[in-house]
């Protein structure tokens, strides 16, 4: 009986020295009661109704915002596309689509958030927003403004279903899959993406597959069929030089869907925005069936991504008045 007592006093001791041992993680129902609750706090531009913890962190295109400012100021509502995703695994929740704001138009956003006892620690956000910068000279339809079509993702938004367990795949592939096109495009080569034939890509809203393809592509071209472009095509790939800054923070096995962020970077002394982006992958029997994707373009001398592998940090904003 002593010794199971002193057994006892030992564990309590340890479990008050670690408060984490009886801290419980949040499971899919716990995830998405905190991005709601979240959410609606936003909404409602009150962050004291939000489920914050102490050191919370939250950055808006990778520029830091304490509560009250930016988001917390502009939102209106939620969209009409309204997508949620949840990792038990990494204790991530997460929300794609749109976000009306009080400037009258909708932004396509991403919004990741780190739960730590059942409380938010961190708020990544990419906002899309009308009139945003483009890529810079050279860069087409995107020189001076970005990608921005909500009623199209509105009309075309992802799939929203239940995997069934026997069709899941390992999260360990789910991530390989999508690291895939990460690779193909610093390799430009569409032959390394695990994909599906005809596999579609829409960025802030815009589709930029199932373009006409050229007349006469090369015998071993990627990326067309029927006569149209995928998400596999190499000609979408020839701005980028590298992807980096990779991250893999949120796997929704049960959607079959994976949240990669990272780094467009553009060949040295070329003149073209980065993108920092955060894509959407829809993963379907084992190849990337769609990718949706928020991004944006920083200054040549924003230091990007501001999360790990961090490239730099940003100053904290005064406090709104």
């Amino acid at each position: 009986m002593l010794l199971m007592r002193s057994f006892f006093l030992l564990a309590l001791g340890a479990a008050a020295l670690n408060p984490a041992v009886f801290a419980a993680d949040c499971d899919r129902g716990c995830l998405k009661g905190v991005l709601d609750q979240y959410l609606n706090a936003v909404i409602q531009h009150n962050p004291s109704s939000a489920p914050l913890t102490p050191g919370y962190r939250q950055t808006e295109n990778a520029v830091v915002r304490r509560p009250g400012q930016g988001i917390w100021q502009t939102a209106k509502s939620l969209g009409k596309v309204q997508r949620r995703y949840f990792d038990p695994v990494t204790q991530n929740a997460a929300y794609f689509g749109t976000l009306e704001e009080t400037s009258g138009n909708a932004a396509v956003v991403t919004l990741r958030l780190k739960v730590a006892d059942r409380k938010v620690a961190e708020a990544e956000w990419y906002l899309a927003r009308k009139g945003d910068p483009g890529i810079g000279v050279g860069a087409g339809a995107q020189a001076s403004n970005a990608f921005w079509d909500p009623e199209y993702l509105t009309a075309h938004p992802p799939v929203e279903r239940v995997v069934p367990k026997g069709e899941r795949v390992s999260r360990e592939d789910l991530i390989a899959i999508t690291n895939s096109y990460f690779d193909s495009l610093s390799a430009r080569d569409g032959h390394i993406m695990v994909a599906h034939p005809g596999c579609v890509r829409l960025e802030n809203g815009v589709l930029t597959t199932q373009r006409d393809a050229p007349a006469n592509p090369p015998a071993n071209a990627a990326g067309i069929i029927n006569g149209k472009t995928d998400c596999m095509n190499e000609g979408a790939m020839t701005n980028i030089y590298a992807v980096v800054a990779r991250r893999f923070p949120l796997v929704d096995e049960e959607a079959g869907t994976v949240l990669g962020l990272g780094v467009f970077l553009r060949k040295p002394g070329v003149a073209m925005r980065r993108n920092q982006f955060s894509e959407w992958f829809v993963i379907d029997q084992g190849k990337l069936r769609a990718i949706y994707s928020s991004m944006f373009y920083p200054d040549q001398e924003a230091l990007v991504p501001n999360w790990p592998p961090y490239d730099g940090n940003w100053p904290v904003l005064p406090a709104p008045k």
